[in-house]
């Protein structure tokens, strides 16, 4: 049996839209079944001035254009000139996408003559994949952590940015939505064109340019994500180009702080244990068992040790003033049950850590306005509705298994950020900065 390939342009664009690589390696580009739309004089111009990234790019989609409709240039032509004018409000220099010679090929190709069109179409093309590249490239170390080192920001090339744009249903949406780019960076980068406007002070700038900084590593909608912010203390999903839900979170603490983390959900474990943490077992469970009150009412058990093969421990051959007083360390979990710390479910990813989502049956604390409480983990409004999400079906909460592990369908990134910026209709405010981390990257 012939076994197919997947080009690397193809595998590129698939994980920039979170398409599977096979599929994106044999599915036409949704634009193919409209060919017959485009004149074939155009198409033989592009064919025969394309070279190099862009010839491969365009070779694989019968060299059809992506800026051209009807025999003209669309809206979104207009709409990369706008914002290459104003690649400033990135951090970036117009001057290094040539927009008065894009704007002279532009006017030109209003003649609708094959040769100019196809000019134009290869330069817009160019000047696309040169800015989504730099936009797209961190200015500076965030201080983020990329579990799945796959996931960590690479230079794209511009096949690779071309092959995502054109597979949404609407490039002339993906153009007007700045969709390669987090909703998030958009929305900032919005403010900072009012804050600048604005004369906002030099400090403020800075503040609000690490922020972006922040939001320019995050996926753009049609990359299927979670997105937790702990600025905030919220959690958004995104796909198909879409924000699909939202919900209000429990992250760290000033003390125990949700770290900035890049990495792939692969399971729910329903039915959880809480592993309890050190300092907890011994500054309180520990002190509770020395002034008389028993693991089994408080629904704890005693491990060996932190293995996958530990054995219980009958509280009775513990040293509970040596745990209390730091002598000795233990290992306790708490049952799984209806008030366990985890709730119903947690969803897990590799990392060094031990960060994860977790159901909770801590409601109160949700409620505030302020939602810093954790030891770092995220603790979710809504467990069973991200859980379907994640699925794609029910958790199966009814199983009576303890720490029952089902593997989502397909991994899916999970991005921990802390953004203290907040746009408004003149600019931008901040939120306090509860870790202390803008004052360290501004």
């Amino acid at each position: 049996m012939r076994r197919f390939r997947t080009p690397h342009y193809l595998a590129a664009a698939a994980v920039l839209l979170s398409i599977p690589s096979g599929a994106a390696a044999l599915a036409p580009p949704p634009a193919a079944a409209s060919r017959a739309a485009t004149s074939p004089v155009v198409i033989a111009a592009i064919e025969d001035k394309a070279g190099g990234d862009l010839k491969r790019f365009y070779r694989q989609r019968g060299f059809r254009p992506l800026w051209i409709e009807g025999g003209k240039l669309g809206p979104q032509a207009d709409k990369l000139v706008s914002y290459l004018a104003t690649a400033w409000l990135d951090g970036l220099k117009p001057s290094a996408y040539d927009p008065d010679d894009l704007v002279a090929a532009i006017a030109t190709a209003r003649s609708g003559a094959p040769e100019d069109l196809a000019r134009a179409e290869l330069a817009l093309s160019k000047a696309f994949a040169t800015y989504v590249r730099d936009q797209r490239r961190p200015a500076r170390d965030v201080d983020v952590t990329y579990a799945d080192k796959a996931l960590k920001p690479k230079k794209l090339k511009p096949v690779q940015v071309l092959t995502a744009a054109s597979f949404p249903p609407s490039f002339k949406q993906y153009i007007a939505d700045m969709a390669w780019m987090s909703r998030a960076y958009v929305e900032l980068r919005d403010a900072m064109a009012r804050a600048a406007a604005a004369r906002m002070p030099e400090s403020e700038i800075a503040r609000l340019r690490l922020n972006m900084d922040r939001a320019r590593i995050l996926p753009g909608p049609w990359v299927r994500h979670v997105m937790v912010d702990a600025s905030s203390g919220r959690l958004w999903y995104y796909e198909a180009g879409k924000q699909v839900g939202t919900m209000r979170v429990v992250v760290g603490a000033k003390e125990t702080q949700t770290p900035m983390l890049v990495g792939s959900l692969h399971w729910a474990i329903v039915n959880p244990y809480w592993n309890i943490p050190t300092y907890l077992a011994r500054g309180s469970i520990a002190k509770k068992v020395a002034s008389g009150r028993s693991l089994a009412t408080m629904r704890i058990e005693a491990l060996s040790d932190w293995s996958a093969s530990a054995t219980t421990i009958p509280a009775a051959q513990i040293d509970w003033p040596a745990v209390v007083a730091g002598k000795q360390d233990i290992r306790l979990r708490e049952l799984p049950g209806a008030n366990n710390s985890m709730g119903r479910v947690k969803f897990t990813f590799p990392n060094d850590d031990g960060i994860y989502l977790h159901d909770t049956p801590d409601r109160a604390l949700l409620a505030k306005s302020d939602r810093h409480f954790s030891n770092g983990c995220i603790r979710l409004e809504h467990a069973m509705v991200l859980g379907r999400w994640l699925l794609q079906r029910p958790v199966p909460v009814k199983t009576s298994k303890p720490e029952e592990a089902v593997v989502l369908p397909v991994a899916v990134p999970v991005y921990l950020t802390y953004i203290t910026a907040q746009p408004t209709k003149a600019g931008v405010t901040f939120r306090p900065d509860v870790y202390g981390r803008d004052g360290r990257g501004a």
